[in-house]
């Protein structure tokens, strides 16, 4: 034990003193592991190597002056958000790729540029840590509370991005991940940064071994909690309500071609009729069925013929939730106004209710300083000329049955304080069209990321997406059904029951906040006695 300790001390001095591209590139190696940590990978035990790495990095922002250390602090932090961002989000530019005569050039902007732009956020928390740094233990919650509320940070400014928060290497894992259902997926990332990192401080002169202690201790917590909430909790069903989520696979340029508009609704109700009964004229034994986000070729508010042969297929009592675009004409005459919307179409194939997604995702659905950026000949991916408007209320859609949902159209699953807010449904329905991106680690990340949703609120979710992954969750995350990535198919199962609010909801989601402050006075505290 002995001699690994003293090599570990090694290691660790050996990063320290580091300088210039060497220990660029060992903060860029650490981050780009780190990413390991997140679907479809989630190696979540490799931050125990990472996050150190990371500690001993900041141990050795040097400098003559104060600033200078901070800005060595930055430099590192740039350079392993850069590489953490870069090695979990560069399947963002196959979507540039569905359309590469238009948007191809603009690939190598959006695999390295929103990686760089993201990799700022922790440059901003490597500096912060050194401010607050101490020399003993201490120091690894000081990490953990500028990491930590730089992560936060990212999922608000700017319209937030908090996808593959470091939370989620926990949150992944059914029995590490309950503890969400008290603090969150931003409460389990203060967590992960403060257990994995502290294996650094056995590398000290005198091994903190207490504090990794402590550590394990907390992850072990974790696993207890989890495992006997989950060993306890029974998954209950709505008899009412029997659920076939549509998983189409139709490839991203057909979406888009009038002309195979025909080709498509000819998909969702092959798939959903599909293994139905010889004497059934309708959906299966299903009443709900779901198609995903943008399910159309056509706006299905303005095709009477569409409707019409959905109110065919349905059974009585049946209804469809569907993706779709919705345009209205503007009052003045002179344009149109159009939304990424979800319907709710009875079986007499009327829109029933519509809910207009609120949180567009930027240059996917509309370009900050729209009008400046068309001017010079720039669109979004979606290129629609305008982009889509924003919806305006959170509202809850109730189906004939009785059950009430909230829709989450595509990333929207990934923003948890915006479902937190407001009157509380019976389950979360989401669709989204991750076709965009292929077969790459993207879809896998977004899946799972939804399904922490359930177990932050205590509801089941419904999903459904082209190309997958589409699943039925019970409240405590587990999957009751689902189809694997890049299988056509459906997904069938009774709808689970929602269970009493959790401690994330009924607090708002603010417990998190305890872990930021506890670590923040320790940091001080024992910066302070330095």
């Amino acid at each position: 034990m002995t001699r690994r300790i003293e090599t570990l001390a090694a290691a660790a001095g050996s990063i320290m003193l580091t300088s210039g591209w060497r220990r660029a590139l060992i903060a860029f190696a650490a981050g780009a592991a780190s990413a390991l940590a997140m679907p479809p990978f989630s190696l979540w035990p490799v931050l125990a190597l990472t996050f150190p790495v990371a500690v001993w990095l900041v141990d050795g922002a040097a400098g003559a002056t104060k600033g200078r250390a901070l800005l060595s602090a930055a430099g590192a932090g740039w350079c392993f958000g850069f590489g953490y961002f870069l090695a979990g989000l560069w399947w963002i530019g196959s979507a540039f790729l569905v359309d590469a005569d238009v948007f191809g050039w603009l690939l190598p902007f959006a695999v390295a540029g929103l990686p760089a732009g993201l990799a700022l956020f922790h440059a901003l928390g490597f500096a912060l840590a050194r401010a607050l740094w101490s020399g003993g233990p201490a120091r690894v919650l000081a990490f953990a509370f500028a990491v930590g509320l730089a992560e936060t940070a990212r999922g608000h400014v700017l319209t937030g991005f908090p996808w593959n928060a470091f939370g989620y290497a926990l949150a992944d894992q059914a029995w590490l991940g309950q503890f969400a259902s008290v603090v969150g997926v931003e409460g389990l990332t203060f967590i992960a940064l403060a257990i994995f990192a502290a294996p650094a401080a056995l590398a000290d002169a005198r091994p903190a071994k207490r504090g990794v202690a402590i550590a394990a201790a907390a992850l072990a917590a974790l696993a207890v909690f989890g495992g006997v909430r989950l060993a306890l909790a029974e998954t209950g069903f709505d008899t009412r309500v029997s659920v076939r989520a549509i998983q189409p696979e139709i490839p991203q340029d057909m979406k888009s071609q009038d002309a195979a508009r025909d080709t498509i609704m000819d998909a969702y109700v092959a798939l959903s009729d599909e293994a139905r009964g010889p004497d059934r004229r309708g959906f299966a034994d299903a009443n709900l069925l779901v198609w995903p986000e943008s399910a159309f070729p056509f706006l299905l508010s303005r095709t009477p013929e569409a409707l019409a042969r959905i109110a065919q297929s349905l059974e009585p009592g049946a209804t469809l939730v569907t993706g779709a675009v919705r345009g209205e004409r503007d009052a003045d005459g002179s344009g149109a106004t159009f939304w990424n919307a979800v319907h709710l179409v009875g079986d007499d194939g009327a829109i029933a209710d519509t809910y207009d997604k609120l949180h567009l995702v930027p240059f996917g659905e509309y370009l900050p300083f729209q009008s400046l950026l068309e001017a010079i000949g720039l669109e979004q991916l979606t290129r629609l000329q305008g982009g889509f408007a924003y919806g305006t209320r959170a509202n809850l859609i109730a189906l004939p049955q009785g059950p009430r949902f909230r829709p989450l159209i595509c990333y929207e699953a990934i923003f948890p304080w915006e479902i937190v807010a407001g009157e509380r449904p019976d389950f979360l329905l989401n669709v989204t069209n991750d076709a965009w991106f292929g077969r790459t680690p993207g879809p896998y990340q977004h899946a799972a990321q939804a399904r922490v949703r359930a177990v932050e609120q205590g509801l089941p979710l419904v999903r459904s997406a082209n190309g997958g992954i589409s699943m039925v969750v019970d409240a405590y995350g587990r999957t009751i059904s689902s189809l694997p990535l890049g299988e056509r198919g459906v997904v069938d199962a009774q709808l689970p029951l929602p269970i009493g609010s959790t401690a994330y909801y009924s607090t708002s989601g603010l417990l998190f906040l305890i872990f930021p402050v506890l670590f923040m006075l320790f940091a001080i505290r024992a910066r302070r006695r330095v």
